[in-house]
């Protein structure tokens, strides 16, 4: 007996052949999104005005004393925030303004032992050991839920780059 897997669009439902190019669509933010950034698959015809139906706004931080000394992040469109600039225009106002850096984090932190259980599946840079990729491979719902979870993408043993990761078995 043998599985075949047919891949869809989550827009809209239908098949996307093998042959056809996949738009990974990812959402980092929408007011239902309730565990962190998910993954949505497209093809380039559904996803080809989402360029044209972008808005051009404005992210900024307010560092007050609201929100028990965490900044609160407001989005607005770039023209109702530049109408705020009544002095300066905002263009010039933003080209000298004093420039912040991220916080960097910091060095010496605990090192992650991603061949267990609690931290297996979590996207790093270093190599997959044989132990994390078997704790994926064996216990993939659990690693995804908890993926989830956290807000991290989840694991796709049919993602070609995730299969080759975690040495799951690859579809030709």
């Amino acid at each position: 007996m043998g599985k075949k897997t047919i891949h869809v669009s989550d827009f809209s439902g239908t098949a996307i052949q093998p042959d056809d190019e996949v738009v990974r669509v990812v959402v980092l933010e929408h007011p239902d999104l309730v565990a962190g950034p998910v993954r949505l698959d497209a093809t380039p015809v559904e996803v080809e005005g989402i360029d044209d139906a972008a808005l051009d706004v404005a992210v900024v931080e307010i560092h007050d004393r609201h929100g028990d000394g965490e900044p609160r992040r407001v989005v607005l469109t770039a023209s109702e925030f530049d109408a705020m600039a009544t002095d300066v225009p905002m263009a010039q106002l933003l080209k000298t303004a004093e420039r912040v850096r991220p916080q960097k984090a910091r060095r010496g932190a605990e090192r992650v032992d991603y061949g267990t259980v609690e931290h297996a599946g979590r996207p790093h840079r270093g190599r997959v050991t044989e132990e994390e990729a078997r704790l994926v491979r064996e216990r993939l719902d659990e690693v995804n839920k908890r993926l989830a979870d956290a807000g991290i993408r989840q694991v796709d043993p049919t993602d070609p780059e995730h299969a080759a990761r975690y040495g799951f078995p690859t579809v030709p």
